[in-house]
């Protein structure tokens, strides 16, 4: 189930690859079984296995012939063979979901487990964006500038442990910026895209250094050099781009607490003091401002034609003249002569040709616009 290389060492053949292969997506498929018995209700969606059983597919598309043995002598393969193994793959197993599905297959009992796993001190320093990004982007650095690369090359074993390195780095860093699963110290999503940004940038640096040739501790021809490193910096900025795309698709906004209404991040009831005018003024305009319940008004009867008058405003028919609602709290006798309400219809913003309307009668105060 090994073959033996030149240097000495044996490597996984294809058929053991295959196995593997077949075997994952054999024990996706039980777990998706399971969890449909356990809840018929709310089964597993289609598309998340689609997902799974895509990732194995690039996965075997890396590992099998004719690309898995050419990336052991050719620099070009061994490129599409990381972006592969260490990007794209990772970013649709992530998609599926295998942890979320993982709970519902499970007994409550193991699931409890699986949970405190998750909320482990452990878990918990691995999932830290930063720590994901050190170890899926940062990686890149001491590979092709050391002697790592020819050295992993060197030994087949090695090679194999930089495989394993580049999928579960990347399965990680995917998990930590965009995954479906739950997580219980994620950061929220303005963090995640910097860290997401600061991969991108440090892909494009260390691809324009291996095409310039600066540092580089890869001995391969220059021309399979720079090639290398076009797909590495095209093939990475549209694999970036698809941890984007999915980190916005995956994003939900965060439920409001009882305690604040409004939400965290939402806007919260601006008080009556801080209205001049028509306008917010001061921290009200802009931001959230300091919640303050607003001062109660006292309920006045109204007569018994108006409740038909209280709707929202509606068009008068004619240009620019809008048909205003009245407040429900206010009596018609503190209204002008000409702004009070008809059982009808609304009036006008405009008084038409009777003139300006009368003073307001004794004892209404009207409030200021």
């Amino acid at each position: 189930m090994h073959t033996h290389t030149a240097t000495g060492g044996t490597v996984p053949s294809p058929s053991t690859i295959v196995l593997v292969l077949v075997a994952a997506a054999a024990g996706h498929l039980l777990l998706v079984r399971r969890a449909r018995r356990r809840n018929p209700a709310l089964p597993p969606g289609r598309p998340r296995s689609g997902l799974f059983l895509g990732g194995l597919a690039l996965l075997a598309v890396a590992l099998l012939p004719p690309l898995g043995p050419a990336a052991h002598t050719d620099f070009r393969a061994h490129m599409a063979q990381h972006l592969l193994i260490g990007m794209y793959a990772p970013l649709a197993l992530v998609l599926s979901a295998p942890v979320t599905l993982l709970l519902r297959a499970l007994p409550p009992a193991r699931a409890r487990l699986v949970v405190a796993v998750m909320r482990s001190r452990c878990a918990r320093v691995l999932a830290h964006p930063l720590v994901a990004l050190a170890l899926s982007t940062g990686g890149l650095v001491p590979l092709y500038f050391t002697p790592l690369f020819d050295a992993s090359l060197e030994h087949p074993a090695g090679h194999w442990l930089l495989h394993a390195h580049f999928l579960l780095s990347g399965c990680l860093f995917a998990y930590v910026v965009a995954g479906p699963d739950p997580a219980p110290h994620r950061p929220g999503v303005r963090a995640r895209l910097v860290y997401l940004g600061v991969a991108v940038a440090v892909h494009a640096l260390v691809a324009q250094a291996l095409y310039g040739g600066f540092l580089v501790g890869v001995h391969a021809p220059v021309e399979h050099l720079r090639q290398g490193a076009e797909i590495m910096y095209y093939g990475g900025d549209l694999a970036e781009l698809l941890l984007a795309a999915a980190l916005v698709t995956t994003w939900r906004p965060g439920r409001p607490s009882p305690g604040d209404p409004a939400g965290r991040r939402g806007f919260a009831p601006v008080p009556p003091s801080s209205v001049r005018g028509g306008r917010r003024s001061g921290r009200a305009a802009f931001g959230r401002a300091p919640h303050h319940p607003a001062p109660s008004v006292p309920d006045v009867p109204l007569p018994q034609a108006m409740p038909q008058w209280t709707g929202a405003a509606q068009h008068a028919g004619g240009p620019g003249r809008v048909r205003r609602e009245f407040p429900v709290n206010k009596p018609p006798e503190c209204l002008p002569e000409g702004r009070r309400p008809r059982p009808e219809r609304l009036l006008s913003r405009s008084f038409g040709p009777s003139g300006p309307p009368d003073p307001p009668p004794p004892g209404c105060h009207r409030s200021p616009r």
